[in-house]
């Protein structure tokens, strides 16, 4: 292989086949999906692993209640995650199945070399066992005497088993995960694993008699035994790429990342591991655990029956809108939120607003005035060199930041490219340029071919998220890439004036309907939010404030508005997310009181474009008794969270209007932000404001 040639090969977990697929399978293979298109439009030759694990008592006791064969119940289930995938436009290199010939052979090689190399004994045990987890817990590690981790009974169980020596590698696992430090992401992940490693490591049973479960790999060298799941599932990851190399001539193992969820990181951080080591294999280079989709602040599953189908998404939103959604709003190893409101929030705000203006503008213009056809530019003035400039900045930007895996950054820089492309036309107007007829033709088709190249970049960079929908765009601006109407970008895509506009442009495509009423649109649920039974209207009128969506946000950056003299333009920082919103402060605190501070913004209220620049959100303030307007103050609270009203319902409206926001007028009372006598609260605090009780809060 070349020195410069770069490889990236990732995996998710192999899913049970046990349900259909749902949101956190979803997010994982999505997350996956999008990693690799970026690291394949970076230039890199990928590889991306997905699949279904299929052997083990629950497999065998559903194919029992179905009277089917374990085979055959695993082959309807295998077809749904795939059919899924394919639905979700994941394009995934393998699929393992744990039933696959191959990879049998393969983990009875492995646990043949286990044998021979002295790593697994046999002994008796008596132990507490979940078939859920199907494994065994010690008496500590119940949870008022059931499974600590499906909180399901558990079963005294005694019987011979062959075990696996994992104790002996304790010391070396502590000292490799200390001195890599990026080995288990993220931090707080690592610190888990590290804290689990420094209590006492007992060896691992990695067997199962057959007389009490049939359904698994039988034991080279105990034909009576079938493989602990865990074991035949964890070498999937080795046995898909057994043998392969890239194209350059590198083999595909080890992986570059393990995706996983943060309720299976200690079977990957520690049994995975340590079983590599016993046999010299190299180790993946990251294990990266997720957090969980939460619903009513608790986690979606299917026990608690609280589980969103992504496949209902895709029907009502669209794939695209759906995986956007999913890579935006989580913030990688954290939990994030869901819920339909959020996520017409974001199609409004991000891609009607922002993505689909731009392109929906250019197309009308063009076609107007330039019969739907663009014209390469060579000079480049100074608002198009700006434009140039930032396309360059994004692009640095958006893949530095797919590296460091803040997806949700990278999402952000882009999207503040989109921003300049539909703030430069508001400069340059080229609406009035199409109107001189052929006088303003050479004039309007600079304009809109520095504007169209430039969003041609936005969108080569939004491909790894939305594939089809930016593939729409590509072709909509007349764009081949590969000789290819719309195909998917690679690294030269990324370059201004690499790619002419070939074709003539489309006209009337519209990427992103707005959605005005989510009622009807989306099935159960009202304009605000509230829930609806049988289409029959609200029993109750709706709280003017549940539809006000505050958050806190940090102040990172203070500019003179370009065009007025009483604003600011601030750049914000609300947890992962970066917006601009532009605040009546000037003539009432320096730039350097509100560099850093903490301040509350009212976060769904429809962006309005302030004398050029777009402002996406407003600051809280309130005039203290001195006359000065000061921001409202959340003390204590950290950046991204929320603020709401003492037992207030709260069910955010997207793109609420300021008009809608003024029906639940704020006030001081006490030195704190009330709303009808209902203190304003962050989770860590009420939210206050020097000024005299009753002072509007606006």
């Amino acid at each position: 292989m070349s020195d410069t040639q770069k490889t990236f090969y990732i995996t998710t977990p192999i899913y049970y086949v046990n349900d259909a697929p749902h949101i956190g399978h979803s997010y994982t293979t999505i997350l996956a999906d999008v990693l690799t298109r970026f690291h394949k439009l970076a230039g890199e030759d990928t590889f991306f692993l997905t699949g279904t694990d299929e052997h083990g008592q629950k497999v065998q006791q559903a194919a029992d209640k179905a009277g089917v064969s374990p085979k055959e119940h695993c082959d309807v289930y295998a077809k749904r995650f795939q059919d899924a995938w394919r639905d979700l436009n994941i394009g995934f290199d393998k699929f393992i199945r744990t039933t696959d010939p191959e990879h049998i052979a393969y983990v009875q090689g492995i646990f043949q070399q286990l044998w021979d190399r002295g790593q697994i004994y046999e002994k008796e045990y008596e132990g507490w066992y979940s078939v859920g987890e199907e494994r065994f817990f010690t008496e500590k590690e119940l949870v008022n005497g059931m499974d600590p981790i499906s909180g399901r009974p558990v079963e005294k169980v005694r019987e011979k088993n062959y075990f696996f020596k994992m104790s002996a590698y304790q010391d070396w696992l502590l000292k490799y995960i200390e001195e890599k430090p990026d080995f288990i992401l993220p931090d707080f992940r690592r610190n888990e694993v590290l804290g689990f490693l420094r209590q006492p490591l007992n060896d691992l049973c990695v067997s199962r008699p057959k007389s009490r479960l049939a359904w698994g790999i039988t034991l080279p060298f105990a034909t009576d035994y079938v493989a602990y799941v865990w074991v035949d599932a964890l070498f999937n990851y080795r046995s898909a790429v057994d043998g392969k190399v890239f194209s350059g001539g590198a083999p595909v193992w080890p992986a570059d990342y393990h995706l996983l969820g943060k309720d299976i990181l200690t079977t990957h951080a520690v049994y995975w591991t340590t079983m590599l080591k016993a046999l010299d294999m190299p180790q993946p280079k990251h294990i990266l655990a997720h957090g969980w989709w939460m619903f009513d602040n608790a986690r979606m599953s299917k026990t608690t029956g609280n589980v969103v189908n992504p496949m209902s998404m895709k029907e009502k939103y669209g794939v695209d809108v759906f995986r956007y959604f999913l890579i935006r709003e989580m913030v990688v190893g954290q939990d994030a939120s869901f819920s339909e409101e959020a996520l017409v929030q974001r199609m409004n705000s991000d891609l009607a607003n922002d993505v689909g203006n731009g392109l929906s503008r250019i197309l009308k213009l063009a076609a107007t005035g330039l019969e739907s056809r663009l014209t390469p530019v060579a000079s480049v003035g100074e608002e198009a060199a700006a434009l140039r400039k930032a396309a360059g900045e994004a692009v640095a930007g958006a893949l530095e930041k797919v590296k460091a895996l803040k997806l949700s950054f990278a999402i952000e820089d882009t999207l503040q490219l989109i921003r300049a492309v539909n703030r430069y036309l508001e400069v340059k107007a080229p609406w009035k340029l199409a109107k001189e007829g052929e006088a303003g033709k050479g004039k309007l088709n600079t304009v809109l071919y520095h504007a169209a190249e430039a969003l041609r970049i936005g969108f080569s960079l939004l491909h790894p998220v939305m594939p089809s929908k930016m593939g729409e765009a590509l072709a909509a601006l007349g764009v081949e890439y590969s000789g290819v109407l719309g195909a998917e970008p690679s690294i030269t895509s990324l370059q201004w004036g690499k790619f002419g506009f070939s074709r003539p442009l489309g006209q009337g495509v519209n990427l992103f309907p707005r959605v005005e009423n989510i009622s009807g649109h989306a099935a159960g649920k009202s304009k605000a939010g509230g829930t609806l039974t049988d289409g029959a209207a609200p029993s109750a009128p709706v709280d003017p404030f549940s539809l006000v969506h505050l958050k806190v946000a940090r102040i990172e950056n203070v500019e003179d508005h370009p065009n007025a003299d009483s604003l600011y333009v601030l750049q914000l920082r609300i947890g992962e997310e970066a917006r601009t919103v532009c605040a009546g402060l000037k003539k009432h605190v320096g730039k350097e009181a509100l560099l850093g501070q903490d301040v509350v913004m009212v976060y769904n209220l429809k962006p309005a474009n302030l004398r050029g620049v777009e402002s996406r959100g407003m600051i809280l303030a309130a005039e203290s008794e001195g006359g000065k307007v000061l921001p409202v103050s959340p003390e204590g609270a950290a950046s991204g969270d929320d603020v709401k009203a003492t037992d207030t319902p709260f069910a955010p409206k997207a793109d609420l209007t300021l008009k809608e926001f003024e029906k639940s007028p704020l006030t001081v009372k006490s030195g704190l932000v009330c709303y009808r006598d209902r203190p304003l609260q962050s989770p860590r605090g009420p939210i206050r404001a020097q000024a005299a009780d009753g002072t509007a809060v606006r």
